[in-house]
């Protein structure tokens, strides 16, 4: 386990026997204190972490990491200078730096170093969080696997995450997110992964990174990281030209997967049997097998085909991929409700961008009862953002029976549902979610199935909190 005198050693060069006091775990958010926690005070333009450091100890940290001044009293110790460090050290205690996120970043990279483990980085447009939690489900048949919580996929949450290993893990699947150019680049440099999966390329983030091309480009940078073959290997999509392509900029083995049968790993036969999970035939050389799994939509087989990948790549029996892939609570960020009138709702109201709500769509087609979707504003699309809007509003015209959009980008959904030949009467463009919500509570009926899906600033959840069935 990550000790203090670790910490120590990290910043300055030096081991202090003394400093062997165990951090059990390490955070940004002072609520999240656990005894003999690490809390990184982290400066920020709403927040400054600096003013809950007070807090942070009287959960029971042990060590925290701080750049200012703060009104607590707590032994400092102050590494900027080069002051010679007295033992013995002593906890609680302040480390007071330069820069706490550099700090944090610097300490994750010396751990990961001294530990001998295998690290799967993932990163994709779409489906990333949901490829972690099952890679992670099927290695844990065999290994001790870490993976980060919840979307901890930042210059914050990997290194974070990083800390928690311990000498007992021997797998850790840490997804990572892009937002700029050089940042998956910065976070493999924490990281050292070994084994790089790239779910696809879409057009989520292009706002920020310009284009699809520079999204391809940012996503590369995991595989470009990843070790020569054999210790390297890139799990690649071969039905995304984007993702297939990027086999020419890295020296790691590649495994490709897909629905193509010139896949290393490939499947066919694929069904959807609603909220009951998918089956399909999976080939894998010579070898075939027919599975059914808990995943919702015909389209999480590529998840399902990831894990295998990665399982595979790892030496995995087939009994132990099976397994957890039939095992994995894991779903897209995806629920089921019931309304009181008896409504079914699929809340997928975490994020939403053309690809995922496409896929969302497909699903929702499958399944028996009126259709209804409540789509909000995908954000960040960037010079994609019509063209995103006006694909998801033709495909919601060919499934749908009632369409309620929400916010001025969602009125591009309903217009090109419109155009597709959407009867008006049918078809309701709300400005808010309290108008979206009010115009479903008049329109639902027992049977019902509702689609709720918008970028996470639209809070489209409100409206599945506001008609969910209550105990």
């Amino acid at each position: 386990m990550l000790t203090l005198g670790d910490i120590l050693e990290a910043l300055v060069g030096k081991r202090f026997a003394s400093a062997n006091q165990h951090i059990t775990d390490a955070v940004v958010d002072s609520r999240l204190v656990i005894p003999g926690a690490l809390f990184v005070a982290l400066p920020g333009e709403r927040t400054d972490g600096h003013a809950f450091v007070g807090d942070a100890f009287e959960r029971g940290a042990h060590v925290a990491i701080i750049e200012k001044d703060i009104q607590v009293e707590i032994p400092v110790l102050d590494l900027r200078k080069g002051t010679p460090i007295e033992e013995p050290i002593t906890t609680p205690l302040c480390l007071r730096v330069e820069d706490s996120l550099k700090t944090l970043q610097e300490t994750a990279r010396f751990w990961r170093r001294k530990l001998d483990i295998r690290i799967i980085g993932i990163t994709g447009s779409v489906g990333k969080s949901t490829t972690k939690e099952l890679i992670a489900d099927v290695l844990s048949q065999r290994f001790s696997t870490l993976k980060n919580p919840g979307n901890l996929n930042n210059e914050i949450g990997l290194p974070l995450t990083l800390l928690r290993l311990s000498q007992g893990h021997q797998r850790a699947v840490l997804e990572m997110g892009f937002y700029v150019p050089g940042e998956i680049s910065f976070l493999c440099d924490i990281a050292l992964p070994q084994i790089g999966v790239i779910t696809n390329i879409g057009m989520v983030h292009a706002e920020r990174a310009g284009s699809i091309e520079a999204i391809a480009q940012g996503k590369a940078e995991l595989v470009k990281a990843l070790p020569d073959a054999p210790q390297g290997v890139a799990i690649l999509n071969y039905d995304d030209p984007y993702v297939k392509d990027m086999a020419a900029e890295t020296k790691a083995r590649v495994f490709y997967y897909g629905l193509d049968n010139r896949a290393d790993l490939w499947a066919d036969e694929i069904e959807s049997h609603g909220l009951d999970g998918i089956s399909f035939r999976l080939h894998y050389c010579s070898e075939i097998l027919y599975l059914t799994v808990p995943l919702l939509g015909r389209h999480s087989v590529h998840t399902a085909l990831r894990a295998t990948a990665v399982g595979l790549v790892e030496g995995l029996t087939w009994q132990e991929i099976v397994q957890g892939l039939r095992s994995s609570h894991t779903q897209l960020r995806l629920s089921v409700v019931r309304t009181e009138e008896g409504a079914l709702i699929l809340d997928d109201s975490y994020n939403a961008s053309p690809e995922s709500t496409l896929a969302a769509l497909n699903l929702l087609e499958e399944l028996e009862g009126r259709k209804i979707a409540v789509l909000g504003d995908m954000l960040e699309l960037g010079v994609y953002e019509e063209k995103g809007h006006e694909l998801v509003g033709v495909r919601t015209a060919e499934i749908v029976s009632i369409l309620i959009t929400v916010g001025s980008r969602g009125k591009l959904i309903g217009l090109a549902a419109q155009r597709s030949g959407f009867p008006n009467s049918n078809l309701y463009m709300a400005e808010t979610t309290e108008e979206a919500t009010s115009l479903l509570r008049e329109l639902l009926q027992a049977g019902d199935v509702v689609l709720i899906k918008g970028s996470h600033g639209m809070r489209m959840d409100k409206i599945v909190s506001a008609l969910e069935m209550q105990e």
